[in-house]
């Protein structure tokens, strides 16, 4: 195995050359959190016959220029493939391999691109498909904790400080109610230039629309308690190569190793071994057409089909209280705790379902459909689903946010969609479901003003009322025992 280092275009690159005579195929990764964390990535890559790549995005560690998120990738990427390709090593084959910021690189690379540039499969996992998707709901609401906690770390600068959000909220704990929000810079002590221009950016679903036109085939990987679940999940129906792939399992961002709550040991799947048996295949032309995949069914030892998908039910409701319940800004609903407050005027409306009788499998997208109203001209809607076990513990499971603008105290009916669930949930479960006006510090707070939530300086409450007869909570119920599958024959197949 030869290591070296080489600047690629003036980026830093670590190369890892298996033994043997050459060419062989070769796997980039481009990525901004160092690419010295790699290093044991790459060896198991050459170890099993690939020359292995992984490259410091521009401004990014030990590589030269100014760092702008989202914007320099499919240029430098293209760059290093064709960089790559010139090598005598190389046999012209590259896989773009990234997790997370470093899968966006690779998707860039793949979709953006000029075609001669373009890799020859994909593997994306956990996507952060583009800023707007990142920064925002697809209703619009702001993911505040999560893109603080990222530009904290990461933005505007060469390195990282993985823990610079929590330094700065363990001396203000109030950190993030300061307003307005586009201040966060100046109460973390350092320049941000880049935080109130993450905010401009509305335009999501490019990446997507470009991957229905996709020409190689792709294995996307996420997890059910990610952030970008639902993107992993559209970027794998909406792709258009040859042949798509899709693991999911009980898994948070960082995939196997943060497993969830209901991941069960037959959930601890070793991706580098199944990376290197699909990229094989991939190269080879070797997997059959279409979309296929498995998803770890959470609270069960199962996989099952990826295209698996329960039948929509409705889940009998029953008010506990806060039908009428004021949504205060100053005191908003936490995202971090499931306590619910039991004295004073409600701060939600709180609805319960009966134990379930029998366990109950739930797979696919689930959501609250309900008549309200806000005495605001903007509202927001937060809506969590939470399990309550046998034991009296309560579990989160689906959390959905929209934003409605309608007359002050003109009744709305909507649908708040929660996300994707994939879970067993044992007889004698009950469902809470809480409908709020806030979800922080997960979510901006919308101010009830009618201004941008990030630029806003005042905050005013809202009343709510919701019609708690109108509540319907539908999930997807699987109607018989699902059929069991092994993820590694799904993906390979």
């Amino acid at each position: 195995m030869t290591p070296f280092t080489v600047a690629v275009e003036g980026l830093a690159t670590d190369v890892h050359l298996p033994d043997g005579d050459g060419p062989v195929p070769a796997v980039l990764i481009r990525t901004p959190y160092d690419r010295r964390r790699h290093r044991a990535e790459l060896r198991g890559w050459a170890h099993r016959g690939f020359a292995a790549l992984v490259q410091d995005v521009r401004g990014r560690h030990a590589s030269p220029g100014e760092w702008h998120p989202y914007e320099n990738e499919a240029a430098d990427g293209a760059a290093t493939a064709r960089w790559i390709r010139r090598q005598p090593w190389s046999n012209g084959q590259l896989v773009a391999v990234g997790a997370s910021y470093a899968a966006h690189c690779a998707l860039a690379l793949a979709l953006d691109a000029p075609t001669d540039a373009r890799p020859d499969a994909v593997i994306a996992a956990v996507p952060a498909l583009g800023p707007a998707e990142t920064a925002r709901e697809p209703s619009g609401v702001e993911r505040l904790l999560a893109r603080a906690g990222w530009w904290a770390a990461h933005g505007d600068r060469p390195d990282s400080d993985e823990s610079a959000l929590g330094k700065a909220l363990a001396a203000d704990p109030g950190l993030l109610t300061h307003l307005p929000l586009t201040g966060l810079p100046e109460r973390l002590g350092r320049s941000l230039p880049s935080w109130p221009g993450l905010w401009r950016h509305r335009e999501s679903g490019r990446l997507l629309s470009a991957a229905e036109h996709a020409g190689m085939p792709l294995l996307a990987v996420g997890g059910h308690h990610d952030h970008f679940t639902e993107d992993t999940v559209a970027l794998w129906r909406r792709w258009g190569g040859p042949s798509a792939r899709l693991l999911l399992g009980p898994w948070g961002h960082g995939l196997v190793a943060e497993p969830g709550p209901d991941a069960e040991p037959a959930h601890r799947v070793s991706l580098g071994e199944l990376y290197v048996r699909w990229a094989r295949r991939a190269l080879a032309g070797d997997l059959g057409p279409g979309h296929r995949g498995a998803v770890g069914l959470g609270g069960s030892l199962l996989w099952i089909p990826a295209d698996t998908e329960g039948e929509p039910r409705t889940q009998n409701v029953r008010l506990l209280h806060g039908s009428s319940f004021t949504a205060d800004p100053e005191r908003p609903v936490s995202s971090e705790d499931l306590a619910v407050p039991t004295d004073g005027h409600p701060d939600r409306c709180l609805l319960v379902t009966p134990p379930l009788p029998r366990p109950l499998d739930v797979v696919g997208p689930v959501e609250v459909r309900l008549r309200a109203t806000a005495d605001s001209p903007s509202a927001d809607w937060a809506v969590r689903l939470v399990a309550i076990t046998t034991a009296g513990v309560a579990q989160r499971l689906c959390v959905g946010v929209v934003r409605r603008e309608e007359p002050p105290g003109r009744e709305a009916e909507f649908t708040v969609g929660l996300g994707r669930l994939a879970r067993r949930l044992p007889a004698g479960t009950r469902f809470r479901l809480e409908i709020a006006g806030h979800h922080f510090p997960a979510h901006a707070r919308n101010p009830h003003t009618g201004d941008d939530p990030v630029t806003a300086s005042r905050l005013l409450r809202s009343r709510r009322e919701v019609d708690a007869g109108s509540v319907a909570l539908r999930l997807p119920v699987l109607l018989s025992r699902p059929t069991p599958t092994d993820p590694a024959e799904e993906i390979l197949r």
